[in-house]
């Protein structure tokens, strides 16, 4: 295998190869040019986004500052949102569903180093996939570490450290990130009608 197709395959594999290079650099141009557009030129910023992501779906809004290491291995549905200083270290792929949001300062990052260090003095690495479910929102300041999967309807409480897998309709925080409770019922109506209150104050 080649070093990019370790990489993709959670594998070790050598950052400074060519190929892999290459893709870096092309991707740090185009970050460049988003980074440095007005917040008048929406459109302009959507473009670059599409063009840099393997798939995304409608209502795509990242927020300046962004990095990420390649942005082809980023998937993402309709209705994502991140707010200011979003990292995504893509080494390997990243999957995220539809109506997520991110918080200021949030950190997804699949890129790993070896525990031994005579095996990481030798600039060897590798990386595990991210997985984000539909419907989740994750607080300023998360770190979501490699090869972990966040379900459906999830929330993460604000500066956790997410370091195994988070299952659906759940609250989580902390470091490393436990869950808190369950998203009851109850807390659904309420919102809901906290929602409804709000549409028909702006109809009068």
């Amino acid at each position: 295998m080649t070093n990019k197709e370790r990489m993709l395959n959670g594998k070790l594999y050598l950052a400074s190869d060519p190929e892999l290079l290459a893709a870096f650099r092309q991707n740090r141009s185009m970050l460049e040019e988003f980074n440095q557009t007005s917040f008048r030129d929406g459109k302009r910023r959507g473009y670059i986004l599409r063009a840099m992501f393997k798939k995304s779906g409608k209502y795509l809004h990242i927020e300046p500052p962004f990095y990420c290491d390649y942005g082809v291995n980023i998937s993402v549905g309709d209705g994502f949102y991140a707010n200011v200083g979003c990292v995504i270290l893509d080494v390997c792929e990243v999957n995220i569903g539809s109506n997520v949001f991110l918080g200021p300062r949030v950190i997804l990052t699949t890129a790993s180093n070896p525990i031994d260090c005579e095996v990481r003095n030798t600039q060897l690495e590798y990386g595990l996939p991210i997985n984000i479910g539909n419907d989740v929102f994750i607080g300023a300041g998360t770190i979501v570490n490699p090869g972990v999967t966040i379900h459906d309807d999830v929330i993460v409480g604000s500066g956790a450290v997410v370091t195994h897998d988070l299952e659906s309709h759940a609250v989580y925080a902390g470091n490393p990130a436990k869950k808190i409770r369950d998203i009851s019922d109850e807390e659904r109506a309420y919102w809901k009608e906290e929602a409804d209150a709000y549409r028909k104050e702006m109809e009068k």
